[in-house]
């Protein structure tokens, strides 16, 4: 895996971000920006859950467009991010924080994907709702957290 991150800082992609603050800079504000979408997102359904927002309106009618927030936010980050990632490829893999944020990351994907939206779509007990909202309400949080720890700790 090592070969593969070393190729990969050495592609044009990668010298490009590395030696340009300009496009760095671009891509870390378009980044954030598909941080923000999938945050937005990923809030609005789990405090729906929760019980807290939108309450009366069914958790389908409010999880289903937040979704959308969530994919379309993913996806720019995804595709920012691993730019962003080619020009530091080998010390990002190793770097613990970095680590966790993918961990979370892939965590809270799954965990949206496969029970909180089953959840949104059945009728479940209040207390069900209550806590697969709370769950992906802290996923979400330690992936916003584990970013943040990341940039300020690289």
């Amino acid at each position: 895996m090592a070969a593969f991150f070393v190729w990969l800082e050495g592609t044009r992609a990668a010298i490009a971000v590395r030696d340009s603050l300009l496009l760095t800079g671009a891509l870390s504000a378009v980044h954030l920006v598909g941080f923000t979408l999938t945050t937005g997102g990923a809030l609005v359904a789990n405090l729906n859950l929760l019980g807290v927002l939108f309450p009366g309106r069914p958790p389908l009618d409010v999880t289903r467009p937040a979704s959308r927030g969530i994919a379309i936010g993913l996806t720019i980050s995804a595709l920012t991010g691993a730019l962003l990632f080619a020009p530091r490829a080998t010390v990002a893999s190793v770097n613990g924080i970095f680590q966790v944020k993918m961990l979370l990351l892939a965590a809270a994907v799954l965990f949206h994907v496969f029970v909180h939206q089953r959840i949104a779509r059945t009728a479940v007990s209040a207390s069900m709702r209550r806590g697969t909202g709370a769950v992906g309400l802290l996923l979400w949080t330690g992936l916003a957290l584990a970013g943040c720890a990341y940039i300020l700790l690289e």
